[in-house]
């Protein structure tokens, strides 16, 4: 199993790496007048220094400004003096440091507290500091969190926040970030995603890379008569696996034993179904869906376990190739096809993450603005995403065509190989084509031994939750 790379940390600041949830709780109490009670920690916890103010305003009747100076002057007061560093987020700061890997501190307080706790606690300790003062919206919108991953040129789902409060919380897991939390006044619940320790002593690098979901780089391949068409097709598509470290691969045109070829050279798992279809799997295959008997077309799933609680479903799908669509640029020849997708998404089960793969031998209603491809149209409904399309969105820039690299003009070029998914979160997603393939009829000598590209998209798949 592999997770993803941990490429960055993101702090909060108050009540995470410096205890001045304690000095803000005081300093509302202050400009309030009252003892705060545990009704009011909504509104005081994890919350711009504004939204403190409007609502206090709404109980006192005093404008809202005027409060917000007063907060910010007893706040920064306080800080100035009495701000304390939490135990163990020096010397995690310092082990990130060590290993290379960048922090931001994301924060919603304004720029002048937080430029006062930098000062104390070291800013070259931050390669980014994002503050209430830096985004339209402040915490628990995603903005901070989402700006903070900009600015470090990362991905939020291979990044871990750091947050002691449910605000925080809520505007990091809004961000696609994994989450630490280290509640500091209120209780946190454990949850997907988000791991909640009782403080950052002993908290190791190690510790906060295993807090990150798990990677799924799930392949669709059309073998093309199992590969048959090339010279020692078996170890060209070992080598293609290989090279792309792939984890599924869902297959069609496996001529009945590639699918059990490819799994026992590899070590894996596998599954076939007919004479056509088949999945191969680095994870352990836990169950299997559909008809081991399918015919030419049709679809076959598996379940895979990539890790403990991680499992999600694959199916390849190969749809009928007569009336293929770019031929005839109509949606009303689809129908078969259609058909066999429906009867597809029928079967699939809608309580795990799922990713649908396969050569549809249609194109998709998001490359054609003039026609509603029915079949591409008929999974978005059934709530499937688009992966390639996700990452790229604009077919112009990024046609992604998949059919064919050894097929000329006046050949049809489109994109007909899917890698479709519904509760899965995309990393990235490719075409996928191995050396410069020579075109029919002289390919029995290409590196690529397929008339199709693959396309191959990287996932992202649960992650580890508990208290401790």
């Amino acid at each position: 199993m592999t997770r993803l790379p941990l490429q960055a940390v993101l702090f909060d600041m108050d009540g995470t790496l410096v205890d001045t949830e304690r000095l803000w709780w005081e300093a509302v109490e202050e400009v309030a007048g009252r003892t705060l009670t545990e009704a009011d920690q909504p509104e005081v916890l994890g919350r711009a220094v504004e939204d403190t103010a409007a609502w206090l305003s709404a109980a006192t009747g005093t404008p809202a400004a005027e409060l917000a100076d007063a907060l910010h002057r007893e706040f920064a007061d306080r800080v100035r003096t009495g701000i304390v560093p939490r135990p163990g987020a020096l010397d995690l700061l310092g082990a990130l440091a060590r290993e290379g890997v960048p922090t931001a501190l994301v924060t919603a307080s304004p720029r002048a507290v937080a430029d006062t706790v930098l000062e104390a606690l070291g800013a070259e300790r931050f390669a980014v500091s994002v503050t209430a003062d830096d985004t339209p919206r402040t915490k628990p919108a995603p903005d901070p969190y989402l700006a903070a991953c900009r600015a470090l040129g990362v991905d939020p789902a291979a990044c871990v926040a750091v947050e002691d409060t449910e605000t925080g919380v809520a505007s990091a897991e809004a961000a696609g970030c994994a989450v630490l939390a280290v509640p500091s006044l209120a209780p946190i619940e454990a949850a997907p995603g988000r791991t909640v320790l009782a403080g950052l002593e002993g908290v190791t690098v190690g510790r906060i890379r295993s807090l990150l979901p798990y990677r799924l780089r799930v392949m669709t391949w059309n073998l093309w008569y199992g590969g048959t068409e090339v010279h020692d097709h078996r170890a060209k598509q070992l080598k293609v696996i290989a090279e792309t470290e792939v984890d599924v691969v869902g297959l069609q045109e496996t001529y009945g034993t590639a699918a059990q070829e490819l799994a026992e050279a590899l070590g894996w798992y596998h599954h076939r179904a007919g004479v056509n279809l088949g999945i191969i799997s680095r994870h352990p295959i836990t169950d299997t869906f559909g008809d081991p008997e399918v015919g030419f077309y049709g679809a076959a799933g598996v379940r895979v376990r990539v890790a403990e609680g991680a499992e999600a479903d694959v199916w390849t799908v190969h749809l009928d190739y007569e009336s293929y669509g770019p031929y005839v640029p109509s949606a009303a020849h689809e129908g078969v096809r259609l058909a066999q997708m429906r009867d597809a998404l029928d079967r699939i089960d809608e309580s795990v993450p799922v990713a649908l793969v396969g050569d549809f031998n249609t194109p998709s209603h998001l490359d054609w603005p003039d026609i509603e491809w029915p079949v591409t149209k008929a999974a978005e409904e059934a709530g499937f995403v688009d992966s390639y399309r996700q990452a790229h969105p604009d077919p112009v820039a990024e046609p992604g065509h998949t059919w064919s690299p050894v097929q000329a003009a006046p050949e049809p070029h489109d994109r007909i190989d899917f890698v479709l998914h519904r509760g899965l979160r995309v990393i990235d997603s490719r075409t996928y084509v191995s050396g410069t393939p020579r075109t029919w009829p002289d390919v029995e000598d290409n590196d690529w031994p397929s008339d199709h590209a693959a396309v191959i998209t990287t996932f992202s798949l649960g992650s580890g939750a508990g208290t401790v």
